[in-house]
């Protein structure tokens, strides 16, 4: 599901499938597939001061309705042992809740309805990898959590330059922003300079481009950013991080233009992020290179 605008905001909505079978890497490594039960829990207590301040429908309701869609592996997606919904988004918005004094309640929906179903009412919150962009500002506000962007990842030691990749062979998720966009571009101007073209190497899931990553077939790989840094942690010291994120956006919750929830939502993931447990939440997921330490409302530059 890389499109489902995160960089699912600027590819094409079926980059969002990537994270359905994606990422089960046990075919290129000894690595099972992260279940949620694997991953270390964060302490979180009830603030009083930041829950006085809900709607008092939420509050009295005693639960935070959050819309979803799944999977786009490691944000939100179902544990192949328990069936229940997890991943580093839910780990976040779970800790949030508990900050209220709520509990979180995922309600799935096509990803195309959850904001209409915000407006609606029938949900509070959305959450499932949304970039902040002003066009859906024009909508819904949003209140940041996170900046995604392009990763390549490389062999072990095997140092490949994402800006200089000429004559490499590289491996992508067909009908990623990565695969119609990015790529033919670098390869076009690799050309241009009198340099061999990038072989790009198109697959149709996210888990077989990594996994012919591990296994040497292409020299580089590049996707979304949360799923190359799930990719790297879970094919252990196989593969690396190759260069800097780029063409960073932040994800964004989004919620009812105007809602007074936006700023208590804020406040809430900002107090994890002052107290280390929104560090640790990133870190469990193996995505913190696109960890923030300032949530803000309404932050798309574009």
């Amino acid at each position: 599901m890389s499109v489902r605008n995160s960089l699912r905001g600027r590819a094409l909505r079926a980059v969002i499938v990537v994270a359905a079978g994606a990422l089960a890497l046990t075919a290129c490594s000894n690595n099972s597939e992260s279940s949620g039960s694997d991953v270390a829990k964060v302490d979180v207590t009830k603030v009083d001061s930041i829950a006085a301040k809900l709607p008092a429908d939420i509050k009295s309701s005693g639960k935070l309705v959050v819309g979803v869609n799944v999977p786009y592996q490691p944000n939100e997606y179902r544990d192949p042992s328990s069936g229940k919904i997890v991943g580093f988004d839910v780990d976040l918005m779970d800790a949030v809740a508990k900050v209220l004094g709520l509990t979180a309640d995922y309600k799935e929906a096509d990803f195309e309805k959850i904001i209409p179903s915000i407006e609606a009412g029938t949900f509070n919150v959305g959450m499932s990898s949304f970039t902040d962009n002003k066009e859906r500002e024009a909508t819904a506000d949003f209140v940041d959590y996170f900046s995604a962007g392009s990763q390549w990842a490389q062999q072990k030691g095997k140092a490949v330059d994402p800006d200089n990749a000429c004559g490499k062979r590289v491996a992508v998720q067909r009908t990623t922003v990565q695969d119609t966009d990015e790529i033919p571009a670098k390869s076009k101007a690799c050309v241009a300079a009198g340099k061999p073209e990038i072989q790009k190497v198109a697959y149709d899931e996210q888990s077989a481009a990594a996994n012919a990553l591990v296994q040497g077939q292409v020299d580089a790989m590049s996707a979304d950013s949360p799923v190359t840094a799930y990719a790297i942690k879970q094919a252990g010291d196989k593969i690396e991080a190759a260069g800097k994120i780029f063409d960073s956006a932040p994800y964004g919750w989004p919620v009812k233009k105007s809602s007074p929830l936006a700023p208590v939502l804020q406040e809430a993931v900002q107090h994890l992020m002052d107290g280390g447990q929104y560090k640790k939440i990133a870190e469990n997921w193996g995505v913190q290179e696109g960890a923030i330490t300032k949530s803000v409302i309404n932050g798309a530059s574009s």
